[in-house]
């Protein structure tokens, strides 16, 4: 297969940004060239946390949003292309995942809302663009989600211990590689957040820098045990979940009638990731030197970092970036690699991790002429 040039758009749960990556792929060989992270305006971000949180909207203000973002979309790639030097004609698709508002994979009307309309994408970029990765696997029953395993089993490979990538953005989800065996994925739940919620609640600060605020709290045994009680880890994968569930709300319900501090909140939501990721993790454990590879927001936080440590002391864990994979940039990368997959309609879900009943190639392709 040709060398071919993609840029994968990436804006996760936590709103924080958006991402871009330019990669080169050819064969199952993917380069990344070129990286941006370009910032979501204040006031778009709490419109779309309102409707994220439940809040009644409208067609109208739907309608309005989805606009804004195929615009903020679009400036975010001519702005990744204007810093890297790289022109549209050389762009091959852009792969854009869309801000998702809504998720709901399970019930009588399963479905997944993502805005930032992709014709607005390749009008303005001059690039065809690739979206709506999800709604394609979960009409062939699966959950659309975890959709980056796929990409991480191309990437990395399990020798003779298992290997697990966590990606810890506003949500938590591992893909799990292991010797012999298909790769396996899913949601494990919060990732950043409830610790970003909580914290700009609180400092006014959009995420907790360095966990500064958290280590001037204590870990509180009760609501961590309280926290745990969620059935939604006592489901079995495939599973996913979202902002739907694990948000200020719901912390609310949890924290009533209890007399915690705001510190030590803080200090338990980072314990209470930590746990729920190990928990899962050790699951797979598998050979003489597993390793657990973290990427996303949450690999910057010293002190989840250092508690996934301490909780797996049996587990090498460190960066993606320590095997040579940006850890800010990989669902951005993984997008771009979607992006392909639907060009050369090679199936890019993995029906074992979403729980769809057959492989497909993901997305919708939207021209730019």
């Amino acid at each position: 297969m040709n060398r071919e040039l993609y840029i994968g758009v990436m804006s996760g749960t936590s709103m924080d940004g958006v991402d871009t990556a330019l990669v080169a792929i050819e064969g199952e060989h993917i380069e990344l060239l070129a990286q941006d992270d370009f910032p979501m305006p204040a006031a778009l971000k709490q419109q779309l946390l309102e409707i994220c949180l439940g809040q009644q909207t409208s067609l109208v203000e739907i309608g309005r949003l989805d606009h804004l973002l195929g615009h903020l979309f679009a400036d975010a790639v001519n702005a990744l292309l204007a810093k890297s030097g790289y022109v549209s004609s050389q762009i091959r698709a852009i792969g854009n995942h869309g801000q998702t508002v809504f998720h709901q994979p399970t019930g009588e009307t399963p479905f997944t809302m993502q805005l930032g309309d992709a014709n607005i994408i390749a009008a303005k970029t001059g690039i065809d663009t690739v979206a709506d990765f999800r709604r394609k696997d979960m009409a062939l029953g699966g959950q659309g989600a975890p959709l980056v395993p796929a990409f991480h089993k191309t990437i990395f490979h399990a020798t003779d211990s298992s290997v697990v990538v966590l990606n810890i953005g506003g949500i938590a989800n591992i893909s799990v590689l292991r010797p012999d065996a298909p790769v396996l994925g899913y949601d494990t739940g919060p990732g950043n957040m409830l610790m970003d919620a909580w914290c700009y609640q609180h400092t006014g600060e959009k995420f907790d820098r360095d966990a500064a605020f958290a280590r001037q709290g204590e870990m509180d045994q009760a609501l961590l045990a309280k926290l745990m009680q969620e059935p939604y880890f006592a489901m079995p994968a495939p599973k996913s979940t979202g902002r739907e569930l694990f948000n200020l709300p719901w912390l609310a319900q949890h924290l009533a009638e209890m007399a915690v501090s705001a510190v030590d909140v803080q200090r338990t939501l980072c314990e209470f990731t930590a746990v729920t990721i190990a928990d899962e993790v050790r699951r797979y454990q598998a050979g003489p030197s597993p390793e657990l590879l973290v990427c996303g927001g949450g690999a910057h936080n010293p002190l989840l970092m250092e508690r996934l440590a301490q909780l797996l002391t049996d587990w090498q864990v460190a960066p993606t970036s320590a095997k040579g994979v940006d850890q800010d940039y990989m669902e951005a990368m993984a997008f771009a690699w979607l992006a392909q997959r639907r060009l050369h309609h090679l199936p890019s879900n993995a029906p074992e991790v979403t729980g769809a009943s057959q492989p497909a190639s993901l997305g919708v392709v939207y021209y730019s002429q």
